[in-house]
């Protein structure tokens, strides 16, 4: 698949979308390897299914920077896993975490996710938003690989497999993929689910905020005490990027 060419005004997101419509998984990612170089960086938060896009990028692009969120707050099974990925596929881990400790903030803020909407919303935006845009600055990122698919919320059916948010490109390799799909790559490959998947946990993050879930509830029903579908990191933050993004019919 030929590279796209970046511009002093920027990549053709349209053109590019156009270009990868087809494209499997790995073609997605070699392409973005390809266009980006070393302005390329993956995030995990090693969820349920993590394995899956750390496994598939890091044999197209081995030794990319994976920025992981240490929000303080994550199971003692999601650290455990991140360390058991981290040395079975070599990843170039690269933690990051709020500038408070979770003594600090919960002293200074209170607990943030118990006060509603907005409380959940400053949460996000303190103990998420604000370590991720650090993490993309400090690695000189300009773009961004991360694990979305469409069949996960309702803001995520509605993207391309590349955009632009934010003032950084975040490309989706897996976007159509089903659970099925999914579920069949990790035992094509022997890699393994999180370990509370099996205790009914199919969207994994912080201990406050994710309950199990059961039957055919919606794969995030348990995250947010339903309050919310997603965290922060894949929405835009500046409401002429939500304007933007709206007029475009995205």
């Amino acid at each position: 698949m030929a590279q796209a060419t970046v511009t002093r005004q920027g990549l053709d997101v349209d053109a590019a979308a156009r270009q990868l419509t087809g494209a499997d998984a790995t073609q997605i990612v070699r392409w973005a390897s390809d266009t980006f170089g070393d302005g390329l960086v993956m995030t995990s938060s090693f969820g349920a299914q993590a394995a899956v896009m750390l496994h598939l990028v890091t044999r197209v692009v081995p030794g990319i920077p994976v920025i992981f969120i240490d929000t303080g707050y994550l199971f003692p099974e999601t650290y455990r896993f991140a360390e058991e990925l981290t040395q079975r596929l070599r990843l170039n881990l690269k933690v990051y975490q709020p500038v408070l400790s979770p003594a600090r903030y919960e002293a200074l803020h209170g607990r943030q996710w118990e006060m509603g909407e907005q409380g959940l919303a400053e949460y996000n935006r303190m103990r998420k938003v604000e370590p991720m845009q650090r993490a993309l600055r400090e690695l000189n990122a300009r773009a961004w690989l991360a694990g979305l698919r469409r069949q996960q919320t309702d803001y995520r059916a509605g993207l391309r497999v590349v955009e632009f948010q934010d003032g950084i490109y975040k490309v989706y390799p897996i976007l159509e993929w089903t659970t099925r799909d999914v579920h069949e790559y990790l035992k094509k490959h022997d890699l393994p689910y999180h370990p509370l998947y099996e205790k009914g946990y199919r969207s994994i993050g912080d201990t406050h905020s994710t309950e199990p879930t059961f039957g055919r509830a919606p794969e995030r029903a348990g995250r947010f005490g339903g309050l919310k579908q997603e965290c922060g990191l894949h929405i835009p933050t500046s409401r002429e990027e939500d304007q933007s993004r709206a007029s475009s019919d995205l």
